[in-house]
């Protein structure tokens, strides 16, 4: 079978692989529907992403059909259309043992340490799978993207009495945008662009957004009754915004990255410790963000038709990669079709 493989930084190449192989005990053998891009398979694609290897098959926002099922299989059945949970945790590490999976010692994901999506078969353990009979594979596949927003909230703790910033308007951003505005909370989103901030305010119907500038703070406490945001969250995976969302904070509040950068975060320590504030990250997501989400999708309570601004077949995506890198061009969330 044909699978698209990332060769090196900017070098796709159609490979063949051979058929996929019966599932084993305890697996299901997919039929990859569609594929969803993501910051991480841009930043593979850009060599930036450091724990990507090359050669790399990039892909784990996912909707798939289940073909067959290995001995043991109860969860799912051949012809079920399913999100992957693409995060490949050991059940027995310290970490999923205590139900943190997301951030097991041993964590594979999917398209990132061992090979993804963009390809028609492959085999995943069944337990990764979440079904629905309502969503479309378009809707499956983003769902991933969606708990990284659901993870992110849940993390920071907020009600629905305080109020939030969330700096960065990506996809991860309008995900944690999703989450935020289902909590009840009063909600600004800061970034440097524009085009997105016309995005959020047209389309996602978001009241209060901001460019960073000189009164960015006199701004926040305008709109947050006259002090800084409960909780921040930093969307951006930019080491410079991650480094000055400390002093962003309310007394007593919290900053979450769920950005990721390879590079130094500095703060002076005062500045968070002034307000006694509490930092933490937020990486992946839990089974039980994938299986919220699907509920709020099939009962309208998160509206997909905004997110998928692109769309094009496997076989050209090679060509249509770099327009996605471009601002000007808009993307929200590309989607690839496989079957």
């Amino acid at each position: 079978m044909q699978a698209l493989q990332l060769q090196s930084p900017q070098h796709f190449a159609q490979v063949d692989l051979p058929d996929a192989a019966p599932p084993r005990p305890g697996e299901a053998l997919l039929c990859v529907h569609r594929v969803g891009i993501c910051g991480t398979d841009i930043s593979a694609y850009l060599g930036k992403m450091p724990f990507v290897t090359y050669p790399r098959i990039l892909g784990h926002e996912l909707g798939v059909e289940v073909v067959a099922v290995g001995e043991g299989v109860t969860n799912v059945k051949p012809g079920d259309r399913c999100s992957v949970e693409p995060y490949i945790n050991d059940p027995t590490s310290y970490a999923s043992r205590r139900g943190r999976q997301n951030c097991c010692e041993k964590l594979q994901v999917l398209g990132v340490h061992c090979d993804g999506g963009m390809r028609p078969y492959f085999a995943v353990p069944a337990r990764k799978l979440h079904v629905s009979t309502k969503l479309t594979f378009e809707q499956l596949a983003l769902v991933e993207t969606l708990a990284i927003g659901c993870h992110a909230v849940a993390r920071s703790g907020l009600t629905a009495d305080e109020s939030c910033l969330i700096i960065g308007a990506g996809p991860i951003g309008l995900a944690t945008l999703e989450f935020v505005r289902l909590s009840g909370a009063k909600f600004i989103v800061l970034d440097k662009s524009t085009l997105r901030l016309d995005f959020c305010r047209r389309v996602m119907h978001v009241e209060h957004t901001l460019r960073p500038s000189e009164a960015l703070e006199d701004q926040l406490r305008e709109r947050c009754d006259g002090h800084l945001p409960d909780v921040v969250i930093d969307a951006t995976g930019s080491s410079e915004s991650m480094s000055r969302a400390f002093g962003l904070v309310a007394p007593g509040g919290r900053l979450v990255f769920v950005g990721l950068t390879a590079e130094e975060v500095r703060f002076r320590h005062p500045i968070f410790h002034r307000p006694e504030g509490t930092l933490l990250c937020s990486r992946n997501a839990l089974p039980a963000d994938f299986t919220r989400i699907i509920s709020l999708i099939e009962e309208g309570q998160i509206d997909t038709r905004p997110w998928i601004t692109h769309r094009t077949l496997l076989a050209d995506l090679p060509d249509a990669f770099p327009a996605y890198l471009q601002p000007e061009n808009g993307v929200v969330k590309a989607m690839v079709e496989i079957a």
